[in-house]
């Protein structure tokens, strides 16, 4: 027996393909965790609302209960030892997790106090829930080279698609993404312009890319062009003529109800309704009301929720809204003059109509009321914003608005994501995402609960996605449990050298003898050399370059009808031979002197002197 197990010791317990470890979920979540609030906020006051202990324990309470146990109960020895421990585990827990989700019984144990205004916000029952913002984990989608100046979710959530001052697009599919989180496609919809705004159709099977250039474009969902619209005559003065945008787009939307309709705006001081069937004609061309006669620039535009409402936002700082009912036309329903003092960057409506929210150059994020438009609700301020696309987004429940804010040069503070509450019009915290780079667009899917923020600076862009593993679902959570594939044997390809010599010229090897070069050199033919003009009659079916050497007159040469026999005549004679004609019809000098000059003698040719 001793020596069978010897034996047995040689060979493996188990035949077949054998079982990858898998990696437990925790460890790769802890891979993503954010740092803790005192390296990454910059208002610890403020990050504690948000990112500070009340955030941690939900991840960290389930997960040990599952994975340590007895660890777990004793912090919230008054509260859930006899519950978390005993026999019945599914109510357990599911107190364990409403009293998480309602606030007070665990931060009263667990947090210690910090501020007065925050155990006030604590023990309140009812902001509980409304503070339950995913930021414990995070990762970036990478890939653009500048900033990332526009951000599209689908409404499934399962495509992101992000736009970059790099000039380029670059998709995004969290469903068939691994750890690498690259991108599955990049299109460069206009050569040299910056993508300005992207946009999901409502059935998500298009969007709308809108860039520098004066022409939107519309893509399937895999990226592929089904059209572009047209451009309008920059020579024709009333741009309620032309056949499209004459300059730059600034923004675009696609309806929020209907899948044939879209919105854009541009530079040159309109805003135009295009049907998406017809990329050659236009539905309304709405020109802004303004102070003084010329052409300003609208700088953004968007829908309300029900698509019956249009808003822009103008050069000079007004905020313009249309309400799309029969007959209307630019006139505006609602026009607020100097409603921020420099140029406007981002408009967003509430989903019950009541509220706007408008983003500007001037550093402030306002809330309006748009029963009452003649003053803002509030007006947050100290908010830097340096790129024209900057936005600001609602919470899934609209309890929450979201602004990211830009690097000033003498700052220190980096790329923060500001958080504010809608009821009470106040601060609720910053959430420092970039140290160096600036956040631009921002937004909080409702589906995955999960905060998209895009940041970037003249050298490199990404996307951070914020997400919480015990409130989030799919989208970053599918992605990151899956590693990526390693490559095996199977997926080496060695490329073959093929070796025949002598089969065509085409594949034999050319000599590299130093007298074939020298003979291809002076091969006319094989060196491409130009031809040297010819002196001389010519040769070879070439003509000479002298004595006239025209095609005509060398054809009539050779056929003999222009005959040159000076060759064969003695000058002598050639010349004599007009005597005669001289002494009878004198012409220049001879008439003058003809009575004076004397008889000209001219010797004979002897031919026995010559010959002497």
């Amino acid at each position: 027996m001793e020596g069978d197990d010897e034996i047995r010791a040689h060979f493996p317990l188990s035949f077949g393909k054998k079982t990858k470890s898998k990696t437990s979920l925790e460890s790769i979540h802890n891979a993503t965790r954010r740092p803790t609030p005192s390296s990454s906020s910059t208002n610890p006051n403020d990050a504690d609302v948000a990112i500070g202990p009340p955030r941690p324990p939900p991840p960290s309470s389930v997960d040990d209960d599952v994975a340590i146990g007895p660890p777990r109960p004793p912090p919230p020895s008054s509260v859930d030892d006899d519950v978390a421990i005993g026999p019945p585990r599914p109510s357990s827990s599911h107190s364990f997790d409403d009293d998480v989700a309602i606030g007070p019984p665990r931060p009263s144990s667990s947090r210690p106090p910090v501020d007065s205004d925050e155990d006030e916000m604590s023990d309140d029952g009812e902001e509980g829930p409304r503070f339950r913002i995913p930021l414990s984990n995070e990762i970036v989608l990478k890939g653009h080279t500048k900033v990332v100046s526009s951000l599209a979710i689908d409404h499934s959530g399962s495509r992101v698609l992000s736009g970059s001052y790099d000039y380029t697009v670059r998709m995004y599919d969290f469903q068939g993404m691994n750890a690498r989180l690259e991108s599955f496609r990049q299109i460069e919809p206009s050569e040299g312009h910056q993508v300005r705004s992207l946009s999901w159709s409502p059935s998500a099977d298009r969007f709308l890319c809108v860039t520098g250039s004066a022409q939107a474009k519309i893509y399937d969902r895999d990226g592929l062009t089904l059209g572009e619209f047209m451009k309008g005559d920059m020579y024709i003065r009333d741009l309620k003529n032309t056949k499209g945008h004459i300059t730059g787009l600034t923004c675009g939307e696609w309806h929020p109800k209907t899948k044939e309709t879209i919105l854009t705006s541009s530079e040159d001081g309109s805003l135009r309704i295009w049907d998406v069937n017809d990329f050659k004609s236009q539905k309304q061309v709405i020109k802004p009301k303004l102070a003084r006669p010329g052409r300003v620039p609208v700088t953004t535009c968007t829908w309300n929720r029900e698509g019956k409402s249009i808003a822009g936002g103008i050069g000079d700082g007004s905020i313009q809204v249309w309400s799309i009912k029969p007959g209307w036309g630019s006139r505006p329903d609602i026009y607020v003059a100097n409603a921020h003092s420099d140029e406007i960057t981002g408009l967003k409506f509430s989903s019950d109509g009541r509220i706007l929210l408008s983003r500007s150059f001037d550093g402030t994020l306002k809330v309006w009321d748009l029963r009452q438009m003649k003053t803002e609700l509030k007006s947050f301020e100290d908010l830097p914003n340096h790129y024209p696309q900057t936005n600001v987004a609602f919470s899934p429940d609209e309890q929450l608005l979201l602004t990211g804010t830009s690097v000033e040069r003498d700052s220190t503070t980096g790329g923060l994501l500001c958080v504010f509450d809608r009821q009470k019009l106040e601060l609720v915290s910053k959430v420092g995402i970039s140290p160096t780079c600036s956040v631009v667009q921002c937004a909080w899917h409702p589906k995955l609960n999960q905060i998209f923020a895009t940041v970037g600076d003249k050298h490199h862009g990404g996307t951070h996605v914020l997400y919480d593993p015990t409130i989030s679902a799919r989208g970053a959570l599918v992605c990151v449990a899956r590693a990526p594939r390693k490559k095996s044997i199977d997926d080496f390809q060695a490329e073959p050298v093929i070796h025949n010599p002598h089969a065509l010229p085409l594949f034999r090897d050319q000599p590299s003898r130093k007298r074939q070069r020298e003979k291809i050199l002076k091969d006319p033919l094989k060196s491409h050399k130009p031809e040297a003009p010819m002196n001389g009659p010519g040769f070879g079916g070439r003509v000479g370059v002298t004595k006239g050497s025209l095609l005509t007159q060398y054809l009539l040469k050779q056929g003999g009808m222009i005959k040159e026999t000076w060759m064969d005549e003695d000058p002598r004679e050639a010349i004599l031979k007009y005597a005669d004609v001289a002494k009878k019809d004198p012409k220049y000098i001879a008439p003058a002197y003809a009575e004076t000059q004397p008889k000209t003698i001219l010797a004979e040719s002897d031919s026995e002197d010559e010959g002497k």
